[in-house]
């Protein structure tokens, strides 16, 4: 069969392959032009449209080849302005860390098309099918390493959003991209590895290991506190405002009412409302901390969570990453002995972000939909991943049925 040749075809075969579709490159692309690792993203290419090239200085060297790209229709100067605008909406489309992982998957392949001596244009099922085979055999890339089963997805993905962006569509049906997907989901999916869940009685552990006298102790208590009573993703703790509509970049705002906060989100769905209610103590009350953290910060307008500077007695004017999440639950778990049975390199993969939201997930004593409610999951099964302490018996078919 037609498809046996994916797996088994050698160098030579990739050779007159990639030589063989060369005849079929589209009008306008220079077949001389090579493929380069670094082809330029889309959201330049929007930003292109309208523009009219500077004339070059006679001096100046004969321009490079034309990479490998569709070219875009010249518009009227007076539709830069919406071009611009396209590029906003552009980049609206997908998340900051989607665009960054799907641009480096399209430089990935761009470099291994180019290792193997075949064509990326036009988009070729079965040039793909070779690629995820190779990315599953550890043969993409010089350091030998088999990407997992969600890797070559995102992988595939990233192809196929390029691909359309530049006006080739790749099949992603064609049986020698989905035959192999399928064979490499059986062989080699793996069950699921889930985050740490931090629970109350670590939390509360965490912060005490944050100094409370400082802004930067202060910072961070509250962005433990709010991500675990919000069930919040990390990037929508540090995607926070202090009002609506205050900055370009934000993902969500907050408004502190007397008997807690409403969080307003915009997420992978649409716009959510998110309820964080007073706790219990001050010293454990995301509220409270929250306002502590603001009134010492001096912070009225703008990002809520932001750098502390000059050995953390100022604060400046620019937003968290939404890494230093991570890397505050990592780091605050590690210092309250978080699971101490674990060496510290396990117990450094064991905890992120997410932990957070699995430690609301799994300690709230109430109905379940109201936690899937906080956490915005679209199904209760998705939110049932989250619950670590969920007890999975309560319905016991088998002695429901007699046994």
């Amino acid at each position: 069969m037609r498809q046996a040749r994916i797996v088994d075809q050698n160098t030579e075969n990739r050779t007159q392959l990639g030589s063989a579709r060369s005849q079929e490159t589209p009008p306008g692309v220079d077949q001389t032009a090579p493929i380069a690792d670094d082809l330029p993203d889309i959201i330049d290419v929007v930003l292109e449209m309208g523009r009219v090239p500077e004339e070059p200085p006679a001096e100046a060297a004969a321009p490079s080849p034309p990479l490998p790209v569709v070219s875009t229709p010249r518009l009227p100067a007076h539709l830069d302005a919406l071009a611009d605008r396209a590029r906003d909406y552009v980049e609206a489309a997908s998340s900051a860390n989607t665009r960054r992982a799907y641009t480096s998957d399209w430089k990935q392949f761009a470099s291994w098309c180019r290792r193997q001596g075949v064509e990326m244009f036009p988009p070729d099922p079965q040039v793909v099918g070779l690629y995820i085979t190779a990315c599953a055999s550890g043969k993409a890339t010089g350091d030998k390493k088999p990407n997992s089963v969600s890797t070559i997805e995102r992988r595939l993905s990233a192809l196929t959003w390029n691909y359309t962006q530049r006006g080739q569509p790749l099949d992603r049906k064609d049986r020698h991209i989905a035959t192999v997907m399928a064979g490499i989901r059986n062989k080699h999916a793996a069950p699921p590895r889930h985050k740490e869940a931090v629970l109350p009685e670590d939390l509360i552990g965490m912060l005490e290991t944050l100094d409370r006298g400082s802004l930067r102790g202060l910072r961070d208590r509250a962005m433990l506190l709010l991500g675990f009573a919000g069930g919040l993703r990390r990037s929508e703790v540090v995607g926070l405002d202090c009002g609506r509509d205050q900055t370009e970049d934000s993902s969500g705002w907050v408004e502190i009412l007397e008997k807690g906060m409403l969080l307003r989100l915009r997420g992978k769905t649409g716009w959510r409302e998110v309820e964080v209610g007073r706790g219990s103590a001050d010293a454990t009350c995301p509220v409270v901390t929250l306002e502590l953290w603001l009134k010492m910060a001096k912070i009225a307008r703008g990002p809520l969570f932001r750098r502390v500077t000059s050995e953390g007695k100022n604060v400046g004017p620019d937003r968290l990453n939404d890494k230093q999440v991570a890397r505050l639950v990592k780091r605050a778990a590690l210092a309250a002995g978080v699971r101490g049975d674990l060496t510290e390199g396990e117990r450094e993969e064991k905890f992120a972000g997410h932990s957070l939201r699995a430690g609301l997930a799994s300690s709230a004593e109430v109905d379940e939909r109201y936690v899937q409610k906080q956490l915005g999951h679209a199904s209760a099964e998705m939110t049932r991943r989250y619950q670590r302490r969920r007890d999975r018996f309560r319905v016991n078919l088998t002695k429901a049925a007699g046994l």
